[in-house]
């Protein structure tokens, strides 16, 4: 019956003879098998006995095969198939409960898998699903390893938002380096298709009474701030409903921040939040109040209540309040220092300020007397460090109140970017990176925020809510529920070919890496398997046992080794530890730059237990 369909599906495409390696790849898509060119050519070369580069249609039925009939697969398909021929609908229910944890399956549901995957009607007629169809099914997306679950928003988004994790960006508006590289639109783009929901923008006077967008005392390239607003209009909630609060380095003279206030209004109109809201006069709105909602954060002058008092009064010309403003400057040799200038802020643009107030953070102490609900601070990396070194107990008290902004510190002209997972064990929101810079911080800033559908905004943990907690994550953690979690590391499907390799080779190993709190972090790794990347086999397997879950990510790297040159990059994919599926698993990888490497992945075996 396989055999049958198999040559009712490819007769065609060999009735004016041999076919080449385009038309091989192009066949093997036709059949549902995701395919990498590179490898295809390499298996190609290989079966074409006559070297002529055309194949006959016994050669093609090698390379399928080779291709598609995975020996790990087969092996799963043979333990619950009772022929090995065919999967009835009781041998599939009871792969999805045993292996794969699906514990809410029914046999309507392998019924519903066989329709959807099973290729061959006359088998799907049955109610079987052949070894094609376990193929199929065990490549589609409800076999990877992230959670359908955490695709979706499924957090309560009614909290108020210092209880979130928020995904933010620093000097957003930079594609390259912090002294030279191009301000562009595209940082701002990118950033909020990725789910970006707190940008900066660094605004100066320009000409002709029009404010600009660029990184002060450097040579970056400078962007009308009319222009960056009009395209964050466009794409602010088209990856995500939630709001997006746009963080303001306002250096501005008072003239040209009525300008910036005038667009303001006039491009966002009622999206922007302008007052108060009647029920959360005294306490942040939570993300799901403030749906669709652009929120505007910068130095205000006075209280909630004299800017509703305000509201429809001239706010032009005179009026503005001066304040003292310490701009880091990361420039040439000769600005490295940091720079205390007087700023004044003009009524029009404080009052577009409301649950997001810029104030300088004096101390822990300070804050907990006399800070507002609505005011934030932000926090240079550095200080921060220290900071959660010393006090950080009393930092989470900090971040359970206030929402806290931290930023690369000044001396990272080439835009790199510190570890993010330091600050959100202490639940600072704001946790602001150089998105346009890869490697592993970037990393792991996309992998937490794959959570909770790529909203933006995650709940943090209810220890770093509580206002009981006595959470510190330099301690070696009480009163936690810990996860022992196993991965057997399986193969390799398809994985990116070293750079250094003619054809489709690679010294293939991978580094698994827990970050989270301190005492959790572990790196360990496979063997090396020499020259291959289409299928190298490990079967190994690696035991964690992760003290605070709630904060863990886990990241699987692919690396070929280089003995000289060092280890040479290949893939990574990074996700929460508690949004991942048990059972048998595809770990799909990406690039150095967030690009997907599809079909490259890794086949794993995943169990956990708290």
């Amino acid at each position: 019956m396989e055999s049958k369909w198999f040559l009712t599906m490819i007769r065609d495409e060999f009735r004016g003879g041999k076919i080449n390696v385009d038309k091989t790849y192009k066949l093997l898509e036709k059949l549902s098998i995701p395919c990498n060119y590179i490898h295809v050519k390499s298996i190609f070369k290989a079966n074409d006995r006559l070297k002529q580069g055309r194949i006959t249609i016994e050669e093609f039925r090698s390379i399928y095969r080779i291709m598609a009939h995975r020996e790990e697969i087969i092996e799963i398909f043979n333990t619950y198939s009772e022929n090995q021929k065919f999967l009835f609908e009781k041998n599939l229910l009871q792969f999805l409960i045993q292996e794969q944890y699906a514990l809410d399956m029914t046999k309507n549901s392998a019924f519903e898998i066989i329709q959807k995957y099973e290729p061959i009607e006359e088998v799907k007629r049955a109610h079987q699903m052949s070894f094609e169809g376990f193929v199929r099914y065990m490549g589609s997306p409800e076999c990877l390893i992230f959670k359908n679950d955490c695709r979706k928003v499924y957090q309560d988004m009614n909290h108020p938002l210092n209880d979130y994790f928020i995904s933010s960006s620093h000097n957003t508006y930079l594609i390259s380096d912090q002294l030279l590289g191009p301000s562009d639109l595209w940082g701002y783009i990118s950033a909020l298709v990725k789910g970006c929901r707190c940008l900066e923008i660094d605004c100066w006077d320009g000409s002709r009474n029009e404010p600009v967008v660029y990184h002060g005392y450097t040579l970056t390239s400078k962007l009308l701030f009319k222009t960056v607003i009009q395209a964050i209009e466009k794409f602010a909630f088209l990856t995500s409903d939630y709001p997006v609060v746009l963080s303001l380095e306002n250096h501005c003279s008072p003239p040209q921040q009525e300008v910036m206030a005038d667009i303001l209004q006039c491009v966002f109109g009622d999206s922007l939040l302008s007052d108060m809201l009647d029920d959360f006069p005294d306490k942040l709105p939570s993300p799901e109040v403030l749906k669709f909602k652009i929120l505007v954060r910068n130095k205000k002058i006075g209280s909630l209540m004299e800017t509703r008092q305000r509201k429809g009064s001239d706010k032009h010309e005179d009026n503005s309040e001066e304040k003292s403003d310490t701009i880091n400057v990361a420039g040439l040799p000769l600005f490295r220092r940091r720079r205390t200038t007087k700023v004044k802020v003009a009524m029009a643009l404080s009052d577009l300020v409301i649950y997001t107030k810029a104030e300088k953070f004096r101390s822990f102490q300070y804050s907990r007397l006399y800070q507002q609900f609505n005011e934030s601070n932000s926090i240079g990396e550095s200080e921060a460090r220290k900071l959660l070194k010393l006090k950080a107990h009393e930092f989470i008290l900090h971040t359970r109140m206030f929402i806290t902004r931290i930023y690369p510190k000044a001396m990272r002209a080439d835009s790199s970017n510190f570890n993010p997972q330091e600050f959100w064990n202490i639940g600072c929101q704001m946790v602001a990176l150089n998105f346009q810079t890869p490697g592993l911080p970037m990393d792991l800033q996309n992998g937490k925020f794959l959570d909770n559908g790529g909203s933006g905004y995650i709940l943090k943990p209810h220890f770093l809510r509580d206002i009981e907690t006595q959470f510190d994550p330099n301690e070696t953690p009480r009163d936690t529920d810990p996860v022992t979690l196993t991965i057997r590391l399986i193969s390799g499907i398809q994985l990116p070919p070293s750079n250094n390799s003619s054809s489709n080779k690679a010294n293939t190993l991978v580094i698994l890496e827990i970050f989270g709190v301190p005492d959790d972090h572990v790196r360990q790794q496979t063997r090396v398997i020499k020259k291959n990347a289409f299928c190298p086999r490990w079967n190994e397997t690696f035991t964690f046992i992760i003290q605070v879950p709630e904060l863990a990510l886990i990241r699987f790297v692919v690396e070929s080794q280089g003995l000289i040159t060092g280890n040479e990059f290949l893939g990574q994919y990074t996700l929460p530890v508690l949004c991942m599926n048990k059972g048998y698993r595809r770990v799909p990888l990406f690039s150095k730059m967030g690009e997907s490497l599809e079909p490259a992945a890794l086949f794993i075996y995943v169990w956990y237990v708290r």
